[in-house]
């Protein structure tokens, strides 16, 4: 998630939100209006490409589907017509198994599987406000990148609908995905490789 911009009201809608200009992008958490430009930097681009392109080669030809941002995510508290949905959110990339949650809008419910992509203005409200977002809505699991960083953390929602503690993740390790029983992700291919340099010690001068 990126940018930071807040609009000021008491509380919005998606009624509000499919008004608003459609050059402009914006998620709303509690009622709360967050900005999502400017775009993010190259690297959370990359990260996305890469792991996009992994869900959906493995997801092809199965069931579950995997979206990326643009993409709208409603969620309801309960039977509310769309109109009156306090939260919809634009998660890096999601994951879902349940068909009947999907419609021109995008997806009404909580998909199976949810990552951001951490930004250095925003990684707060990913890691907190989303995140209980995401735990009170039944989300299985949610992953957080760290670009800068280099790591992953994932958590997984228990049988008591609450996350545990975070598996933690460095950029050369492998990634089980709860939700699938033969899928892993190596990190190695979704982080961009890192230029070693190499410090020569210093020259040794002698005095003529």
């Amino acid at each position: 998630m990126v940018g930071a911009t807040i609009k000021r009201k008491d509380d919005f809608t998606y009624e509000d939100l499919s008004t608003w200009p459609e050059d402009e992008r914006w998620e709303l958490i509690d009622g709360v209006a967050y900005d999502m430009s400017p775009a993010p930097l190259r690297v959370h681009a990359d990260i996305s490409r890469e792991l996009f392109y992994i869900f959906m080669t493995y997801l092809r030809g199965k069931p579950c589907k995997v979206y990326h941002a643009p993409f709208d995510v409603r969620l309801p508290l309960g039977e509310e017509s769309d109109n009156q949905v306090r939260n919809v959110v634009q998660p890096d990339i999601l994951v879902v198994c349940d068909e009947k949650k999907l419609d021109d809008k995008g997806c009404r419910g909580a998909p199976d599987l949810i990552v951001e992509i951490l930004s250095p203005t925003t990684a707060s409200r990913d890691c907190i406000k989303k995140r209980a977002l995401y735990e009170r809505h039944g989300v299985k699991e949610f992953w957080t990148v760290d670009p800068a960083n280099r790591l992953v953390q994932v958590y997984l929602l228990g049988s008591d609908g609450r996350y545990g503690r975070s598996n933690v993740y460095g950029d050369s390790d492998v990634v089980n995905v709860s939700i699938f029983d033969d899928l892993q992700i190596d990190l190695k291919e979704v982080f961009p490789l890192q230029v070693k340099v190499v410090r020569e010690s210093p020259k040794q001068y002698k005095s003529k």
